[in-house]
């Protein structure tokens, strides 16, 4: 099982590569994504089961964010045909082939239990994802492109810094240093305490690069900015939280070795920060890819505040990691919709929305409600959750500071959400050929219903699978 879930998608890009059709290998990628989602399912139901050596296994984490990539995928996936179609002017081999190598090498990445290879599937993610951003082949899309690569690839090295850091704690502690996760695990009692917070340093500054943490962020505007709708949403809602995981497993060690308290309130301090450098970014922005990519920098903030509070924060943050996933499925998507009829991204060109596009409109309205925290949706919940945990474990000053975060974050993006879907579009716009069809919008309404379920009720088997992913991080409901 966890061989089928890397390889399926990885035989998959080789066809997708030779298919020489652009109009038929498209239809490749939700056909695989079905495939993979059943998969997905499989192993979770059995999870107990799903492992290959000591190398791959799916804990009840990696069975969290394996689902949120499977079901996100499977949206873009659905999404892809009808947005290449209408994209013919550009050939889309790459994007296909990239797609499934970025669905391979995270289910590799979700599935190891080994540090090193861990960091060899996350590098390997960022290789695959990096041509798509440059599907546009403009100036400013090569820019994003290798500022992306530039960014990930000093944050991928400090990882394996804090890799090389975290094995030579182990050595001295314990004489040895395997870089399985249960061995590491088993004897964190025992390694150095100065090579593990050295180490841990490094691997939150790398890994959080890969989140888009601040101040490590700032290749996330330029590459959601400038690559296709629903290649961001798979940065922003796959590859984050992936790192996420990353992070989450890392931490575990380091808490385990005594550690906990320094790790957690770092983790604070750089949600804190990224939260705030996403309240003076959002506030007047006039590009709406750019502004949701603030946005995203804000919710990798909240995800490791979540972490750092710990107990029912650290439920609310792998909970919200679902969410976050979802709902930045329905606003990329969205946004991607917008950006194809106005031919434009910018406020400057952007305006009455839901008069142009009466469903793309609507959902990027309510994704945008749903993203900042509002009921009835899913972020609130795990928001909720979240500031709750804060307050209740006495993290006053944090509980003050992410309300008025929030809170301005709402203001700034509410400004330039309603200026695009309010109004009355030009005429420049209304004359463009792109319209909604079930195609462009059916993928993106059922990733806001997803959202909306999980607002209102949580079913039993995903609950009990929340709940025993933050069990295994010391955290509870």
């Amino acid at each position: 099982m966890p061989l089928a879930l890397i390889f399926v998608p990885l035989l998959a890009a080789a066809v997708a590569w030779v298919i020489p059709s652009d109009r038929h290998r498209p239809l490749l990628l939700p056909a695989v994504a079905v495939v993979h989602l059943a998969l997905t399912l499989f192993a979770l139901a059995g999870m107990e089961k799903v492992a290959y050596g000591v190398w791959l296994q799916l804990d009840p984490l990696g069975g969290v964010t394996l689902g949120i990539v499977s079901t996100l995928f499977l949206i873009c996936a659905l999404y892809a045909p009808g947005y290449l179609e209408v994209r013919i002017d550009r050939p889309n081999r790459i994007v296909c082939a990239g797609m499934l190598v970025f669905l391979s090498m995270t289910s590799l990445l979700i599935l190891s239990q080994h540090l090193g290879l861990m960091w060899v599937a996350m590098e390997a993610t960022t290789l695959a994802t990096a041509p798509l951003i440059y599907f546009n082949r403009t100036a400013h899309s090569l820019e994003a492109t290798w500022k992306y690569l530039m960014i990930g690839s000093v944050g991928i090295a400090v990882a394996l810094l804090g890799s090389l850091f975290l094995a030579y704690s182990a050595y001295l502690g314990v004489g040895e240093s395997s870089l399985l996760f249960p061995t590491l695990l088993e004897n964190a009692a025992n390694f150095s305490r100065p090579w593990l917070r050295a180490g841990f340093v490094l691997l939150l500054v790398g890994y959080g690069t890969k989140m888009g943490l601040a101040p490590m962020h700032t290749w996330k505007p330029d590459a959601y900015g400038e690559a296709p709708g629903l290649v961001g949403a798979l940065l922003a809602g796959g590859l984050t939280n992936c790192a996420f995981l990353a992070l989450l497993r890392v931490y575990r060690i380091v808490d385990a070795g005594g550690e906990g308290v320094f790790a957690r309130e770092l983790l604070i301090l750089f949600g804190l920060t990224s939260m705030a450098v996403a309240a003076v970014f959002v506030i007047r922005q006039r590009d709406l890819k750019r502004m949701l990519a603030y946005s995203s920098v804000e919710h990798m903030g909240i995800l490791v505040i979540g972490t750092g509070i710990g107990g029912a924060g650290l439920y609310g943050a792998i909970l919200h990691s679902l969410n976050n996933g979802l709902t930045k499925g329905v606003l990329f998507l969205a946004a991607a919709n917008i950006h194809r009829a106005y031919k434009s991204k910018h406020l400057d060109e952007v305006s009455g929305a839901i008069a142009r596009l009466p469903i793309s409109g609507s959902l990027f309205l309510a994704g945008f409600f749903a993203v900042t925290g509002s009921p009835p949706f899913g972020p609130f919940v795990s928001e909720f959750t979240i500031l709750n945990a804060a307050f209740s474990l006495g993290h006053w000053k944090v509980a003050t500071a992410f309300l008025v975060l929030l809170g301005i974050i709402f203001i700034g993006m509410g400004g330039t959400v309603l200026a695009a879907v309010q109004g009355t579009p030009s005429d420049e716009a209304k004359a463009t050929p792109f319209r909604d069809t079930l195609r462009t919008t059916g993928p993106i309404v059922l990733s806001m219903a997803l959202v909306l379920l999980l607002g209102l009720w949580i079913p039993a088997p995903l609950r009990s699978l929340l709940e025993r992913a933050a069990a295994s991080f010391g955290g509870h409901p």
